[in-house]
This record gives C-alpha cells, sequence and structure tokens, in this order.
C-alpha cells in the first residue's frame, strides 16, 4: 500500500499543511511528486485539486481514518506541477526537507496591492470635439477647454495630468465620460526596477562564428544543453539575443541567469533595448511590491524572458523554451542555503521537463563543464575572436619580488604607475582590480606579533576607515586602538591592502585622477551599482578600483587598462579551485581592457609570475590552463574526475562538534568494509574558519567516482544521525558538489 502527501493550497504560507491520502492500486504508477491530483477534503468531503510531494509505504497516522484519492487531473503540464517536480529534485539530490526546497522553487504568493492608473481619452471625433471646445469656449467653460485643448493634443493623457491641467473635479470628469465625450480607462500601473534605463537597441549583423552557432542551434530544432565558450569580448551577449529571438518567434519563454546583481544595469538594459516590456527582472534588491509586480507579470504573461540571479530559475513560465546561465562558472550559482543546490545542474533539470534548451556561457567555464562538452554530455560552441575584431590586450606580469628588491615599496609597479600616468593624459579610462574590500586585510601588533581576531568568528578583523575594525562574517565591531591588548604597546597597525587603502594611494599618487570605487562597502543602498557603472560609463571618473563586481561582464569601449593589482591573492585559498578560481578572475579582468577602437593592456603584478593559472591567464589560454589543472584533479581525485560530498557539522560546544564528526566518520567506515570500491573519507577536522558566530564547525568530505554512491549514502544515513540521541546537540547539513570547501 502507497500513501500520497498532498498539499491543497501552494501558497507559501500553506506549504507546511500536508495531507495524507491512499493512493489506490489502480494510479500507483502514476502518482509521484509533482501530480496532481482530485482528492475529498474536509468534513464535507469536497473534491478539490491538490500536489502530490511524496510518496511512502508508511502510514503517518490510523490507516483506517485515511482518505483515498478519487483521481489524477488530466492536464499535468501545469507550472505548479513541475516546479513540484523541481523541488523533489532538489531534496533528493541536495538533501534538506520538501518543505525548504518547495519554499525555495514556489515563488512567493504574496501579493501586494497592484498600483491602477487611469488613463482620460476622447470618444468623440476630432470635428466634433473642435465644435463643442467653440461652444464651451463661448459659454466661459475655461475647466471643460483646457480639457478638450490637452486631449485634442494630447490624445490618451493620465487622468493626474488632466485634474492638474484642466482644474476638473472627478465628479465633472465623470459626468463628462457618462455622456460619452469622454472616456476614462483603468489599467495596472506596474512598478518598474529599472525605470531610468537608457535603452537603445543597436541591432548588430553576427560575424561568421555568432552566424555558426545560432545555424547549429536551428539544425538541432533548438534542444539540447550547449557550452558556449568566448574569448572575452566576443559577442556571447548578442548571441543570448539571437537564441532568445528564435524561441520567442515559436511563442516559447527565456530565462536569464546571472551570477552578480552588478551586472544587472548593463545586461537589462541591452535586453530592454531588444525586447522592451517583454522583461521581467528578479533579483534579491527588489521591493516587495516591485517583485510582486514581476512575479504578477511573469503569471499573467505580459513577461516572457526573465533576467535575474540564481532564483530566476524558478519562475513560474508556462512555456518555457530556453535557459541561458551566463558566466556559468561563477561560484554564486552554488547556494547557500538548504537546499544547496546548484544553478547549472537544477536549470539542466527543469529544461528536461519543459523540453527546453539549456545555453551555459563564459570566457572561462568551469572544469567540470568542460570536461563534459569534451566527452560529449554538452554540445561546444566556441568563438575565437573579439565581435568588434579588436585584437585582445596586451598583458604584462610584473614580478613583485623584483619590484621590492629594486627599492619599490609602493602597491603600485613602475610600469603600472607609467601607465597609469599615459590614460591620465590620453584621457582614457581604467580599471583597477583587487580581490578584497576594506582599508586593510588585518591589524597586528609589530612587537609580540599578535593579530586582532574577531571573539565570535575565527578570523581576524579588517580595518577600515575611520578607525574601525569589522568582522566581514558575523558583522562585529571595534574601534581600532594601537595599543596591544596582549603586550600592552601602541605597536598594533594595519598590514595587507584594501580597496580603501589603494584609492588613498591613487589620490597621493595622481592627485588629479577621478577615483570610483566599487565595493561591498559603496554598493548596499539600493541602485547604487547601476548609478556607479552608469557614472563611469559617462565618463565621470578616470579610474575604477574595485573587487569581484567589477571585472565581470562590463563593456566599456574608453577602458585601455587594466591594472591587477595583487593576483596571487586568491590562489593561497585552502581550495583545489583557488588556481582555477584565479585563472578566471584574471581573464574576466584582463577582457574588460580594449573593447573599443583602442587597443588594451593589462598589467597584472604578482609574487608567483610563473605558476601557471597566472602565466596562462596572461596568454588568455584556456585550453593551456585546462590541460595542467586537469592532470592535477585526476591524480588527486577530485571533481570532475570524482565526485564529493561535505558533512558539516555545527555546534555551540567545540567538543560536542568533534565527537559528532568522529562519531559519522566511524558510521561511514563501517558502512564501507569489505566494499571493493569504497567510498573514500576525508577527516573529520576543523572547517577552514572553524568558529563562526560563537558556532563550532567541524567538516568530513566524501569522494567517489560515481555521485549516486554518494546520495544513497546520505539517504541512508540523514535519517540516522536527524533522530538519533546522540546528535541532538549539533546540526548535520549534507552539501552535494560543494563549489567552497568549508
Amino acid at each position: 500500500v502507497l500513501y500520497a502527501d498532498i498539499i491543497i493550497d501552494i501558497s507559501h504560507e500553506a506549504l507546511d499543511k500536508v495531507f495524507q491520502y491512499r493512493v489506490p492500486f489502480s494510479l500507483a504508477e502514476e502518482t509521484a511528486p509533482g501530480t496532481r491530483v482530485k482528492v475529498p477534503f474536509g468534513k464535507a468531503n469536497r473534491i478539490v485539486e491538490g500536489y502530490v510531494i511524496r510518496v511512502s509505504e508508511k502510514a503517518d497516522y490510523d490507516p483506517g481514518k485515511i482518505k483515498e484519492i478519487i483521481g489524477i487531473v488530466p492536464d499535468q503540464h501545469g507550472i505548479e506541477s513541475q516546479l513540484i517536480k523541481v523541488a523533489a529534485f532538489l531534496k533528493k539530490q541536495y538533501g534538506g526537507s520538501m518543505s525548504q526546497a518547495l519554499r525555495t522553487v514556489l515563488p512567493v504568493r504574496k501579493k501586494m496591492k497592484l498600483k491602477k492608473q487611469i488613463t482620460v481619452s476622447l470618444m468623440i471625433p476630432a470635428k466634433e470635439a473642435e465644435s463643442l471646445l467653440a461652444f464651451w469656449d463661448k459659454r466661459h467653460y475655461r475647466a471643460r477647454v483646457r480639457l478638450l485643448e490637452l486631449l485634442l493634443k494630447k490624445g490618451d493623457v493620465p487622468y493626474e495630468e488632466v485634474r492638474n491641467t484642466s482644474g476638473l473635479s472627478r465628479k465633472a470628469l465623470e459626468e463628462l465620460s457618462r455622456k460619452k465625450v469622454i472616456c476614462m480607462s483603468e489599467s495596472v500601473r506596474y512598478r518598474n526596477p529599472f525605470g531610468n534605463l537608457d535603452v537603445e537597441d543597436c541591432p548588430v549583423t553576427l560575424h561568421e562564428e555568432q552566424q555558426r552557432i545560432i545555424d547549429d542551434f536551428r539544425s538541432r530544432n533548438n534542444l539540447g544543453t550547449f557550452l558556449l565558450h568566448g574569448v572575452t569580448g566576443s559577442g556571447k551577449t548578442e548571441v543570448y539575443l539571437a537564441l532568445i529571438e528564435i524561441i520567442l518567434s515559436q511563442k516559447k519563454q527565456a530565462i536569464v541567469l546571472i551570477p552578480e546583481i552588478s551586472l544587472t544595469y548593463q545586461t537589462v538594459s541591452r535586453f530592454y533595448g531588444r525586447f522592451g516590456d517583454r522583461i521581467a527582472v528578479i533579483n534579491s534588491r527588489l521591493s516587495e511590491g516591485e517583485r510582486s509586480d514581476q512575479i504578477e507579470r511573469i503569471q499573467t504573461g505580459e513577461a516572457d524572458v526573465v533576467i535575474g540571479p540564481r532564483s530566476a530559475l524558478f519562475a513560474p513560465l508556462n512555456h518555457l523554451g530556453l535557459i541561458i546561465i551566463d558566466e556559468e562558472h561563477d561560484g554564486a550559482y552554488k547556494s547557500e542555503q538548504t537546499p544547496k543546490y546548484h544553478a547549472v545542474d537544477t536549470a539542466i533539470y527543469r529544461a528536461t521537463l519543459a523540453g527546453a534548451s539549456v545555453v551555459l556561457g563564459s570566457a572561462t567555464p568551469s572544469v567540470e563543464s568542460y570536461e563534459k562538452a569534451l566527452c560529449g554530455e554538452y554540445i561546444l560552441w566556441e568563438m575565437k575572436k573579439r565581435a568588434t575584431g579588436a585584437l585582445l590586450p596586451e598583458t604584462k606580469i610584473i614580478d613583485l619580488r623584483d619590484e621590492f628588491r629594486e627599492g619599490n615599496r609602493s602597491m603600485f609597479s613602475r610600469e603600472l604607475k607609467e601607465e597609469i600616468r599615459r590614460c591620465l593624459d590620453r584621457k582614457e579610462q581604467m580599471m583597477l582590480f583587487l580581490n578584497r574590500r576594506g582599508y586593510a586585510g588585518f591589524v597586528s601588533c609589530r612587537s609580540c606579533g599578535e593579530v586582532r581576531k574577531c571573539p565570535h568568528c575565527d578570523v581576524s578583523l579588517t580595518f577600515h576607515r575611520p578607525q574601525k575594525l569589522m568582522c566581514h562574517y558575523c558583522g562585529y565591531e571595534e574601534t581600532f586602538d594601537k595599543v596591544c591588548p596582549v603586550c600592552g604597546l601602541a605597536h598594533t597597525a594595519p598590514f595587507g591592502l584594501g580597496t580603501q587603502k589603494v584609492e588613498a594611494a591613487l589620490y597621493q599618487e595622481f592627485p588629479e585622477a577621478r577615483v570610483m570605487r566599487m565595493d561591498l562597502d559603496t554598493t548596499r543602498k539600493k541602485h547604487a551599482h547601476e548609478k556607479i557603472l552608469q557614472s563611469f560609463e559617462a565618463g565621470q571618473a578616470d579610474i575604477l578600483l574595485g573587487t569581484q563586481m567589477i571585472v565581470k561582464g562590463h563593456d566599456y569601449p574608453n577602458v585601455t587598462l587594466v591594472g591587477i593589482i595583487a593576483a596571487d591573492l586568491t590562489l593561497h585559498g585552502q581550495d583545489f579551485r583557488s588556481a582555477e578560481r584565479t585563472f578566471q578572475l584574471l581573464c574576466q579582468a584582463a577582457g574588460r581592457a580594449g573593447r573599443g577602437d583602442k587597443p588594451g593592456k593589462v598589467i597584472i603584478q604578482t609574487y608567483l609570475p610563473d605558476h601557471y593559472a597566472i602565466r596562462n591567464a596572461a596568454l588568455q589560454s584556456y585550453q593551456g590552463f585546462f590541460q595542467e589543472e586537469s592532470v592535477f584533479r585526476a591524480c588527486m581525485h577530485y571533481p570532475p574526475y570524482s565526485h564529493m560530498m561535505a558533512i558539516l557539522i555545527q555546534s555551540g560546544r567545540e567538543e560536542d562538534a568533534k565527537i559528532a564528526g568522529e562519531r559519522i566518520a566511524k558510521m561511514l567506515s563501517n558502512t564501507q568494509q569489505g566494499k571493493k570500491d569504497p567510498v573514500a573519507i576525508l577527516g573529520p577536522g576543523p572547517a577552514r574558519i572553524a568558529k563562526v558566530k560563537d558556532i563550532y564547525r567541524q567538516v568530513l568530505y566524501l569522494k567517489h567516482t560515481s555521485g549516486e554512491v554518494l546520495l544513497n549514502l546520505e539517504e541512508r544515513l540523514a535519517p540516522v544521525v536527524e533522530g538519533h540521541p546522540m546528535f541532538e546537540k549539533v546540526r548535520i547539513q549534507f552539501d552535494y558538489e560543494p563549489v567552497t570547501l568549508y
């Protein structure tokens, strides 16, 4: 006997209200998560429709009192059914509860009050209106005269403008409406989160590589999973626009995912220019009203191209034909909240359900995606030339060890200083990239070496101006004091680089330069990203200084120089993907230079000039990097040549976290005894950041060539650790294919 958990109301508030029904034997094969069914509900047993979210052989209460499913609704193509199937996939693949998965995929149904707009129009012919105007003028009906003059001149006019210009009351206007002189029509006025966009569609002729891709897409009946690998500036966005036009011409819809909110302004203006009001934007910085209006437009079919970060993947589109994931390598596509889903794999699953295609685009694809393309799992498209015909920028690696030996104590190498000066003299723009924010990396005592740390997290505090120490993990702040709390001497000072420190050094070295800083500190306010980027594009600054958010996707023709202040900062992370992330960031940063008519130059400052990630980034050689990186991954049994799962154990007491980690490791070892191909178990041990917000963290890593083996192991282990009394004092999370190691 099978039992189905069913939700009747799929509003966000009711997702926890699950009702159990018996599955008739005749419907057993058709009943699965996402199936839409008819059931008797309530004391009166009225027939209602609901959605199956789980099927099991166990009854949660007396089987004699459980009602039976009446039947299956014939039309199973509704968006809710599809999204519930996606939620079931998230639960199976990434853990967590079904309720957490449903809350992730189903759009919030909390509707804000829609804003109404009244438009006033003439109902009588123009000649008749002119005669009436002359009659009212003789009678000195000045307000009515002003009304007719306005409507004859402009046609349809908003109600507020009619009232302000004519001075007529609502009652007088309604009387004219009853006499059929005017018409007052009401429509919904959606809140537009991008009301001030400067949008111009400049249709371009696709170059040979772009056209070949479009033709290939058509020849495959617009179906498949494609990896679009194109050098920076090769025109990937123009390909996306052309692919979407094909999909829209077939009455289908598209989702475009972007990794950072900072990409939204330029990306959205390109898409608005081509598709106008058919665009809906979803991101975390929208107000509740704006988000509600965007969802409403999607659900009513007014918008059929949805743009946004990871969460936009679950937009309720009924006729989905294409999902585009731009900068597919970006770590932001992996959720940090349970379920810890990856947008790429989830997009491929959703596309399979909808009969849609997925296009993954990047100048620096993830090693996993490129390996899948080489193996034929994805279809590989490559663009090796820039769209404008511009050459890739000249790149030079500067060895900071030589600079130091020759007496240069500045954070700018001599060559970078010279190039900045030349750029300023030529009235050209430049970008300076640093992979961190704040004024300095940490503060320590020069006398005893004591590093000032956060009392709640196992990390050093970052120095921010003015005289402030801050933890970037929990938000803890304290005032900077030169006196060391350990030795009592006033020798505590900031060390390392931060965006504020680089900004101060720039003004000291180039006092005439106009510098604009873009990092998390300067972009906290709503629309701050857009304002900074618009100002830079308009030429209101010479130098854009920033962290990772400035290096991805932006296209400024007047930028001829990119300076990378400390290229190897990301190489020292305790993560097997450190080299990949460094290579990707350097390539993306270098790609901002020379995108217009003027040649570009890139200066990479580093202490490790011979590292393969830096060497290949300077050459813009993805294949060169991939060959060296894949050898390392294969030897060490890391993805894509093995699958991984992290088990994170957290507790307020360090000892409880340690004991729980050891017990889980022992349980796992016992299940592997005697197996020919056992799961490799690494740990337990302290996480990279062993304490966050007073919570201690231990971690285990599991590796195996089969992802299914790891998922089955989690499926068996998760219920045991959740229900066992010896794990009561700890919180345990499973993370399949972690993008960042804990």
